[in-house]
């Protein structure tokens, strides 16, 4: 999608991608708000972010001190960035779903595997998230507030048939989304502490990744086929054809493509 992790936080004393994947670290960050001053165009350089800290207080990404004052809000020295490095990476928390909320088991992992070279994606080009899946899990976890904000789906769609985990059914399929757009879902998409940590009125709540690992797990089809990945929510795709989307735009499987 035009402009989509186009910026990003460059922690200065480690080289990583500042990432909320590593709550101790960068928890902050989920709770900025970040949004382009005009739409970006296709061709032409991006335009100029605004950024909103969690104070409430703006800024933007043109001004002097705006690395500065990033870097006082989020307690580590960090560099704005639309430059990709030759290999991106970032710490992620990987301690035990199950275990204390508080453990951690800090690993470095390579951004974009799935996406085209010199992006900032932490996978694939798309996520695609259905209201199924979050319906189910709420079912499964009635106190837990299961907002897509919470999973932050680049597309959130409302199937028409089916119930629970569906996109889980997905997998290896190609999908036309109005009359040009036509994406592959390569492979379920794990998910991490990002989906407990509290932003705005949402708190913080582990339950919601506990219950997604009590419940929910698909086998790969293009990463690491026939492995199976525990605590999966949505789906990773990967664009066949481009074009523009628009909201409420109908659905239908595309004829296969090559892989």
């Amino acid at each position: 999608m035009l402009g989509d992790r186009a910026y990003a936080l460059i922690d200065r004393e480690t080289g990583h991608v500042a990432s909320a994947k590593h709550p101790r670290k960068w928890s902050k960050l989920i709770e900025c708000r970040a949004a382009f001053e005009a739409p970006p165009q296709p061709g032409e350089p991006l335009p100029p972010v605004r950024i909103t800290l969690p104070d409430g207080t703006e800024l933007c990404s043109t001004q002097p001190d705006v690395e500065q004052v990033l870097s006082r809000v989020l307690g580590r020295e960090v560099t704005l960035t639309s430059t990709v490095p030759e290999a991106p990476t970032r710490e992620a928390n990987r301690a035990p779903i199950d275990g204390s909320p508080d453990e951690e088991l800090i690993r470095s992992e390579s951004l974009a595997l799935a996406a085209p070279t010199g992006t900032f994606f932490d996978h694939a080009p798309l996520h695609v998230l259905t209201t199924a899946t979050l319906a189910r899990l709420s079912e499964l976890y009635p106190s837990g507030r299961f907002e897509p904000r919470r999973f932050r789906p680049n597309l959130l769609i409302g199937p028409s048939e089916g119930e629970g985990f569906v996109e889980n059914g997905w997998l290896g399929r190609s999908l036309q989304v109005g009359p040009d757009v036509r994406m592959r879902l390569i492979d379920p998409s794990p998910r991490c502490v990002i989906t407990t940590l509290a932003q705005g009125d949402l708190p913080r709540d582990p339950g919601i990744l506990r219950t997604v690992g009590a419940h929910v797990s698909a086998a790969s089809v293009t990463f690491a086929p026939g492995v199976v990945f525990p605590a999966v929510a949505g789906a990773y795709a990967t664009v066949l054809h481009g074009g523009r989307l628009r909201k409420d735009a109908a659905l239908h499987w595309a004829a296969s493509a090559p892989r």
